[in-house]
């Protein structure tokens, strides 16, 4: 598919902008102080978009930058639809005024083949000031060293965002949500189609399956936001892309409006605001398929929510509320099919011919009710009384006990 010609074109295109309500979720903050990590193939700190918005970061593949130059172009794209600027034309950002700390850990291949390097930079990152970081890369190992570095990163307030990866990127048949997205704590995002038409916001289209083709999901989702059809700057210029990349910046900026609207909140209390005020998709609450629902920028940073005491996706004493949304919006690289882990994006390719979604059996269908019971054997006597009412709750079919069901589960 074509690049589009003119920078002026690109600002109209950018269907995202209606879809997240990002014009007036700038009225209450566009993420000025907060410095976002993007551990990727590099940022392209001269394109257009992103000019002063770089900092000075590293290059851990053959370090022979700071990490503001991008042979690949998946990193700039990320770092545009994260902060890209506010003015005239070009791509802008959903935290246009958020600064971006570049790391680069992929190769010219948009690929890692040791995840250590994901990991030393994901500690150099947090080292370097990073608020929020953005993992828009992944693959079906879990690596200890890197779940290791996530846990540091929790520690030292930190919030991670990751996607949860792409069909066609995957080998063999694990279909699972891909690592680091699945680990624990870790805001896991898929990606969603672009179903609006002309004056219609997203969300007021009529109800049915919103979630990409391409898109990996599964039980560790967290958020969805808009993944296809989306125009990316690049180095030299811009292309159209998708998948799971480009819709985990979208989150990724959310978070950063939510911290530079709400300094005084922890990582954990960023995460909550971000999954409380989803707008709920598919069965009410948490589903395996969108999360919490569609990230909703302007409700994160304007609802009052009481504080919880740790991050709500592992600490079961802070379970957010389920995810109820604001108002409806008011107004408007990576290598296909290449093995091991890698960046989850590609420039688009025809969008008459997706990528199938796998069919979900009950075999790879997590059963809900032992899950239910379990954790309430490992918590003591009075859990054991709570899971089996959530257990009965799940019988009548009305999917409460997954509404409720916040911690995700890392399946091996």
């Amino acid at each position: 598919m074509p690049a589009p010609a003119r920078a002026d074109s690109v600002r109209n295109e950018q269907w995202q902008l209606g879809a997240l309500n990002a014009v007036a979720a700038w009225q209450y903050s566009t993420g000025s102080g907060v410095t976002v990590a993007i551990l990727d193939s590099g940022v392209d700190a001269t394109h257009p978009d992103l000019a002063g918005q770089v900092l000075p970061g590293i290059d851990l593949v053959d370090g022979s930058t700071d990490g503001r130059v991008d042979p690949v172009g998946h990193g700039t794209t990320v770092a545009a639809l994260i902060a890209g600027k506010r003015d005239a034309d070009g791509v802008v950002g959903i935290a246009p005024d958020a600064r971006i700390l570049p790391v680069r850990v992929l190769d010219k291949q948009n690929r890692y083949d040791d995840a250590s390097v994901v990991a030393k930079g994901l500690r150099w990152a947090v080292d370097h000031g990073a608020q929020v970081v953005n993992l828009s890369l992944g693959g079906v190992t879990q690596s200890d060293l890197l779940a290791s570095a996530i846990e540091y990163a929790a520690a030292r307030d930190v919030v991670v965002i990751a996607c949860t990866g792409n069909i066609a990127q995957t080998t063999g048949a694990d279909l699972r949500v891909w690592y680091p997205a699945r680990k624990p704590g870790v805001v896991a995002v898929t990606g969603l189609r672009n179903s609006s038409s002309p004056g219609q916001t997203w969300l007021d289209r009529p109800a049915g399956d919103e979630l990409w083709p391409g898109a990996l999901t599964g039980p560790e989702t967290v958020l969805s936001a808009p993944a296809a059809s989306l125009v990316g700057a690049r180095p030299g210029g811009y292309w159209r892309v998708q998948g799971t990349s480009f819709a985990a910046p979208l989150v990724t900026a959310t978070a950063a409006l939510v911290r530079a609207r709400l300094p005084q909140l922890d990582a954990a209390n960023v995460i909550n605001h971000l999954i409380a005020t989803a707008s709920d998709l598919g069965p009410p609450g948490r589903d395996d398929r969108y999360g919490f629902g569609l990230v909703d920028p302007l409700a994160a940073v304007t609802t009052k929510l009481p504080e919880v005491a740790g991050n709500p996706l592992t600490d079961v004493r802070s379970l957010a509320q389920p995810a109820t949304g604001g108002q409806p919006n008011a107004g408007s690289g990576g290598v296909p099919g290449a093995a091991g882990p890698a960046g989850a994006g590609n420039q688009a390719t025809d969008a008459a011919n997706p990528v199938a979604e796998p069919e979900k059996t009950a075999a790879n269908r997590p059963d809900r009710r032992v899950a239910a019971v379990t954790v309430a054997g490992v918590l003591g006597p009075p859990m054991l009384a709570l899971g089996l009412l959530l257990t009965a709750v799940y019988a009548d079919r009305r999917g409460y006990l997954r509404r409720y069901r916040r911690s995700p589960r890392h399946l091996r």
